[in-house]
């Protein structure tokens, strides 16, 4: 392999959204993507065994998420650069991906040759935000949280908000596997780990939760 490839893995739950961008990036000169990983914990085992130049991460994933996983990588392959590619449009993820170490922040919405960019930016050592998250990020910077830190659901990533909101709501495992494109295996994995965040049991305390919170009406 020439020396100025750039090696890059991509951590991604959605099989088909790695081989779309596997496409995209194998197509272009000097990038290279050598692994893919389903999980967080698959991504940080490739990540210490294949040592890539670049991981492309999810942030909502089974089996460890990716903000999660950000603080292992750095400290375990810190030669590793972390590009954050993801759902979460809001400054609060913004910030705490950066934090904990990763070199850019692309939404999954943005078009192939931002991604591109992004990828080449961090590759030459900046940090990239997407175009669509600087004024967020500004404002996050200049205004006062609102967030309510008694509020035990802003620990859940965006995917178990999703599973839990829905199972409240009174749907099984089987409809919300259906009305948000996943496995039941990987709902279910998302709904047990929402109940320990959220310290819950039942899916009574799981609606007395919502309730109390303002996640449903």
């Amino acid at each position: 392999m020439p020396e100025d490839v750039f090696r890059i893995l991509i951590a991604d739950d959605h099989a088909i959204l790695r081989s779309g961008l596997r496409l995209l990036i194998d197509a272009q000169p000097n990038l290279q993507v050598i692994g893919e990983a389903g999980d967080g914990d698959e991504a940080l085992a490739l990540a210490r065994e294949l040592r890539p130049d670049l991981l492309l991460l999810d942030l909502s994933m089974p089996g460890g998420d990716g903000l999660g996983a950000i603080p292992k990588l750095r400290a375990e392959v810190p030669q590793v650069r972390i590009l954050v590619l993801t759902m979460h449009d809001d400054a609060t993820h913004l910030r705490q991906a950066l934090d904990a170490g990763a070199s850019g922040y692309v939404l999954k919405n943005a078009v192939d040759q931002e991604l591109l960019m992004a990828i080449r930016a961090v590759r030459r050592g900046e940090t990239y935000v997407h175009s669509a998250m600087t004024q967020k990020l500004v404002e996050s910077l200049t205004q006062p949280t609102t967030a309510d830190p008694a509020d035990p659901w802003q620990a859940l990533s965006e995917r178990e908000f999703e599973v839990m909101k829905l199972v409240a709501l009174g749907y099984t495992n089987a409809e919300i596997a259906e009305e948000i494109h996943l496995s039941i295996k990987t709902v279910e994995s998302y709904r047990a780990r929402g109940m320990e965040k959220l310290t819950l049991e039942t899916r009574a305390q799981l609606v007395q939760s919502a309730l109390k919170h303002g996640h449903l009406e």
